[in-house]
């Protein structure tokens, strides 16, 4: 059995549809924002699983200095740990020719491999759900799947209503439940309640800085970093990961 579609077995498999969510990122760190997001998720959409799947190569990011890889997927091997429905994915490993990743190609994968009477969302955070436009095929995207939105306190839900295209929406004009949008063929769900105080990047500045991060980010994946030194000023002054 490999990791991927280990990730899907379900104890009522042959009765019970399955609720999954992908979660996807560059997760550099993973923190305990993303994991309460994920944790909100569960709740209030009825999951069995959400899908940890950090980015071998993001196009998006493509001139950004990652952490490697293999300490990126381990720091969220960690976050997941203890909590059987979080589950640390290889989805969007580095491929050997360093091509990126595109979230459209993982869609339709984990999709091949569902039953119809499966449930697939995507889950994003607002700013980066903005960005969707300028993703590959983000249309086709919001066709494939039902997003999860995790909203912040005051922002606009007209912002996130933009970003489908009129084309996307269905006929009619049919009025949407409070913080659910209908798209023709998917839905847009609004999760609202997450405080993520913090950014993966205000997290790297604090380690540089030589402040602790207790509380921002859980407590394996702490002693992880300063295990492996993450984030500390190298000689010529450049961060280490």
């Amino acid at each position: 059995m490999t990791t991927f579609t280990k990730g899907f077995q379900h104890p009522d498999r042959v009765l019970k549809a399955v609720n999954i969510a992908l979660f996807g990122g560059t997760f550099d760190p993973i923190h305990a924002g993303h994991v309460q997001a994920a944790r909100a998720a569960i709740r209030k959409f009825g999951l069995d699983r959400v899908l940890f799947i950090p980015t071998g190569k993001p196009p998006h990011k493509y001139r950004d200095a990652l952490t490697p890889f293999p300490q990126r997927y381990g720091m969220v091997v960690l976050a997941c740990a203890g909590d059987q429905r979080l589950i640390p994915s290889l989805l969007e490993a580095p491929t050997p020719e360093g091509k990126p990743r595109y979230s459209i190609d993982t869609v339709r994968k984990v999709r091949r491999s569902l039953r119809k009477s499966d449930r697939l969302f995507f889950l994003i955070g607002v700013d980066a759900f903005l960005d969707l436009p300028y993703w590959k095929e983000y249309r086709r995207l919001l066709d494939l799947v039902d997003f999860i939105v995790v909203s912040r306190p005051g922002f606009d839900a007209n912002e996130i209503r933009k970003v489908a295209p009129a084309a996307l929406t269905p006929p009619g004009g049919a009025p949407n439940k409070p913080d659910t949008i209908r798209l023709r063929r998917s839905t847009l769900h609004i999760l609202r309640g997450v405080h993520m105080p913090v950014a993966s990047h205000d997290i790297r500045k604090a380690i540089a800085s030589g402040r602790r991060v207790t509380s921002l980010v859980p407590r394996l994946v702490e002693e992880y970093i300063l295990k492996e030194g993450l984030y500390r000023p190298r000689r010529g002054g450049r961060q280490q990961g």
